[in-house]
């Protein structure tokens, strides 16, 4: 009841709650991952090819997901948080997150690495970006689909503190593969 107060309140006056935009705020710089320099940014609309590029690279040669739907995400910035990593001006690297305040839970939309620069902690430092954000804004758990198939990212999501929660049957387009589902709980349940 307090919530829908709140809402119809802050509708009544327009008083915008900004904790999610400041929260998803990200100033583009310089980070060091294994000892090597990389630039993370914000992605930018003018990112979507090569994200598109990677996503090729990642699927033998598919795109999971196409050009209108990375606009779409990257349009709604008071909820979503898209980055990527670049060296050397080459988008290696990029991670999408939506927040819901109402579920209280951060959800990884999308990740990929370059093949030639997997295994070198650029997956694992973007996903533990979304993690802190998400802890910053006190959401519940940080959830997320992975393909059955890719045990690779299930280890990679299970060191990082990730538990499977339930199986998704033919959730992926196309192939019709099924998701495992993966939680990682921030705040312990009284």
């Amino acid at each position: 009841m307090l919530k829908k107060f709140k809402g119809w309140y802050q509708q009544l006056f327009q008083i915008r709650d900004t904790r999610f935009e400041d929260a998803l705020d990200i100033k583009n710089h310089q980070v060091i991952i294994d000892d090597v320099n990389y630039f993370l940014a914000k992605a930018q609309f003018t990112d979507v090819p090569e994200m598109l590029g990677i996503e090729r690279a990642v699927y033998g040669g598919k795109t999971p997901w196409d050009s209108s739907a990375f606009a779409s995400e990257l349009k709604r910035t008071r909820d979503r948080l898209y980055l990527v990593l670049r060296r050397n001006d080459r988008l290696l690297a990029f991670i999408g997150c939506s927040f819901s305040d109402a579920k209280r839970d951060a959800h990884i939309t999308n990740i990929a690495v370059v093949p030639d620069y997997q295994s070198r902690g650029l997956g694992h430092f973007l996903i533990a970006v979304m993690i802190k954000k998400a802890r910053d804004l006190e959401l519940r758990q940080v959830s997320l689909e992975v393909r059955r198939s890719n045990v690779r990212a299930q280890q990679l999501y299970r060191d990082l503190g990730f538990e499977q929660v339930g199986l998704k049957k033919g959730y992926y387009f196309g192939d019709h593969e099924d998701a495992v589902d993966m939680v990682l709980p921030l705040v312990k349940e009284s």
